[in-house]
């Protein structure tokens, strides 16, 4: 029991930020406003996502560091949520960051995330959720590269990844046929255009 104990602390503390101290706050503001577009019965959730889907983005699970689909997907395309279809981030903002889980500098657009303050495990972090559900992502750190200088530190399995040249799954044609902003349609379109072969 107590080896378990001990082996639990460096998920959080070494992978998730290398800082010292317990407040890992960002110099963002917390921004959720705890109502969000897309709305569905936990029932609902759990028949979408699956089990470890469902256990990252709905219960704020974290997915073992250098076990997820994408912490060294190199591939060009673009990150949308598994909740909802909607844009996060785009590859040309990813980087790796050695801690064990996707890293991203920015989102696609400013509004396709909010922020929370999350006071869990013993630390104070900033937690990213989708805007349009409210679905957990990750957290992010200030100790990214520029132009940001952040993490976003994502977890796979929050995420649904779509290649450049792949076609993007039922999900996420419907968000983006009803429910996409112009700002995140054209943002997915200039990335499309930029890496047209």
């Amino acid at each position: 029991m107590i080896f378990l104990l001990v082996m639990s602390i460096p998920l959080f503390s070494f992978c998730q930020n290398p800082n010292t101290t317990n407040d890992m706050t960002v110099n963002i503001k917390a921004n959720d406003p705890g109502s969000y577009d897309i709305k569905r019965a936990e029932e609902e959730w759990k028949a979408l996502l699956g089990p470890n889907s469902y256990y990252i983005l709905r219960k704020a699970g974290t997915e073992r560091p250098y076990t997820g689909e994408y912490f060294d997907n190199k591939q060009a395309g673009i990150y949308y949520s598994t909740a909802t279809g909607q844009p996060l981030f785009i590859s040309d903002t990813k980087y790796d960051s050695g801690c064990g889980w996707p890293s991203f500098f920015e989102p696609i657009v400013p509004g396709a995330v909010f922020y929370r303050t999350d006071r869990s495990h013993g630390m104070i972090r900033t937690e990213v959720v989708d805007s349009r559900s409210g679905s957990h992502l990750g957290h992010v750190f200030n100790d990214g590269p520029p132009p940001t200088g952040l993490r976003y530190c994502m977890n796979s399995g929050a995420m649904t990844f779509v290649g450049i040249e792949e076609e993007p799954p039922a999900l996420v044609k419907e968000y983006m046929a009803s429910l996409a902003s112009e700002e995140e349609k054209k943002a997915v379109e200039a990335f499309k255009l930029k890496n047209e072969k």
